[in-house]
């Protein structure tokens, strides 16, 4: 008699979990449907974008501490930005992407930044000891 009471209970719990298999299925192929088309969409950008670099010949106007540099590179690190001014700047001081209305980037010397017209950089000390009160 105790079986034949569990019988319905393990039916639901079966039809429950072919809903939900159902569910996860049609989930796992919007999500693949959405990254399809993510990568299509890439795939028709990256060649423009590829070719907009490789087309650009006139070099970029970027500041570091309000002085212009003109640079062709379309990427230069945080160690080849630094060494733009004369002298160069040294490891006492840390450089900053400026971000217009946000908050300034700090650049890593490692760091890859994409060059584009008006890109704008400051130095500020790296270390800032407080005065004594």
């Amino acid at each position: 008699m105790a079986e034949h009471d569990d019988e319905p209970g393990r039916e639901a719990r079966e039809k429950e979990l072919d809903a939900f298999k159902e569910r996860q299925i049609r989930e796992l192929r919007e999500f693949e449907e959405r990254q399809k088309k993510e990568l299509e969409e890439f795939g028709r950008r990256e060649p423009e974008e590829l070719k907009e670099l490789e087309e650009r010949q006139h070099p970029y106007e970027i500041k570091i501490d309000r002085t212009e540099f003109k640079v062709k590179e379309h990427f230069l690190t945080g160690a080849q930005l630094r060494a733009l001014p004369n002298p160069p700047i040294g490891p006492d001081r840390d450089l900053f992407e400026v971000v217009p209305g946000g908050s300034d980037v700090k650049i890593e010397d490692t760091q890859k930044v994409k060059m584009r017209d008006g890109l704008r950089f400051f130095t500020a000390p790296a270390q800032i000891n407080p005065g004594l009160i």
